[in-house]
């Protein structure tokens, strides 16, 4: 039975992997961009097959010369809720820290 448990605490903790792509656009990293300006979930059906959201960083921001840098991060509560629904629904979250 603690086999069983095991397994499935293992199998689930290696499907709900985290990913982050970070662009960095003005700045070093680290650069006053400790804490996010604003932070968004996207939700996403189906995987988010043939979807897109789209975050305007330069109106977050006030002007394009103030972003410092943009994250997409999927987390692993967003992978759990992924792998519950069976890829039904997908949530991501986005972040844009600025100057």
């Amino acid at each position: 039975m603690k086999f069983k448990l095991l397994s499935l605490a293992l199998c689930i903790g290696l499907l709900g992997g985290c990913a982050a792509q970070t662009f960095t656009i003005n700045g070093e990293n680290g650069e006053n961009g400790e804490t996010p300006t604003t932070q968004q979930s996207q939700n996403f059906f189906i995987s988010g097959l043939g979807q897109e959201k789209v975050i305007d960083a330069a109106a977050v921001c006030g002007g394009a010369e103030n972003v410092i840098k943009v994250e997409a991060q999927h987390t692993l509560i967003n992978g759990l809720l992924g792998f519950v629904t069976f890829g039904i629904y997908t949530p991501r979250d986005a972040k844009v820290y600025c100057k």
